[in-house]
């Protein structure tokens, strides 16, 4: 993924100034910053959810909108409607949906797809129950499942570590393990440092612009810490294979 001068503008403001980078495909890459740094804006950009004032985002040198069907999003759970009435199969089977023909409806072939990707995230026990009646790592796995069934390439997440359980946290950081494996490109906008290390190979600081990016034992180092975050950080410990370190 080729970002070229990404500027955004948020409510009048500038949120993310003149941002270049190359994203490889294959990582699982964390996107860090202190808030409003521009985390969710940057990803937003990239999905055209909102629009950006200049700059280009390509995939193989083609415009990022000629790949929406290989793009999978799931957002942040406040974003939300947790009031409609819909269960988790049926959450799940519209992940299948963009690979139907106009007024297709899901048939076997869906379902049992739909069926499998609540098996990776070990939900299926839960697939009669309403999503408003999850727990917060629940309803997460429910939104990762139905981004699987999308079968997409590239995966978007938007704090999907926030008010979640133990075992939703290791399942959801196992399967980030098993489709880097397949080849699948994950980036999660992410806030807690102490677990960067853990959840990815790849990080991205912003603070309205880049600050670093690349493999996260040459990139998640005390400057750079210091360059994002600056004093509003306090005292961060990062636990490396060399020690600690405080920023």
């Amino acid at each position: 993924m080729e970002i070229r001068a990404l500027n955004v503008d948020y409510f009048g403001n500038q949120a993310l100034e003149d941002v270049t980078l190359d994203i490889p495909f294959g990582h699982a890459v964390g996107i860090i910053g202190p808030n409003g740094a521009g985390k969710s804006t940057f990803i937003k950009a990239l999905l055209e959810v909102i629009k950006k004032r200049s700059g280009t985002v390509k995939i193989d040198g083609k415009d990022i909108s000629q790949y929406k069907r290989k793009i999978a999003y799931v957002p942040q759970k406040n974003d939300i409607d947790l009031t409609f009435p819909i269960t988790v199969k049926d959450t799940v089977l519209t992940g299948t949906y963009p690979s139907l023909r106009l007024f297709q409806r899901p048939g076997k072939r869906e379902r049992e797809l739909a069926q499998r990707c609540m098996t990776m995230v070990d939900i299926l026990d839960l697939a009669d129950k309403q999503i408003s009646n999850l727990s917060g790592g629940q309803l997460q796995r429910v939104f990762i499942a139905r981004a699987l069934a999308q079968q997409a390439d590239i995966l978007f997440l938007d704090e999907p570590f926030v008010g979640i359980d133990m075992v939703s946290e290791r399942i959801i950081v196992d399967l980030f393990k098993q489709l880097r494996e397949e080849g699948k490109t994950i980036l999660v906008v992410h806030h807690d440092l102490h677990e960067v290390e853990a959840y990815f190979d790849q990080i991205i600081m912003l603070n309205k612009r880049l600050i670093a990016f690349g493999d996260v034992q040459d990139t998640f180092t005390t400057e750079n810490i210091r360059l994002a975050y600056g004093t509003s950080l306090g005292n961060v410990i990062i636990r490396g294979a060399g020690g600690e370190a405080h920023a």
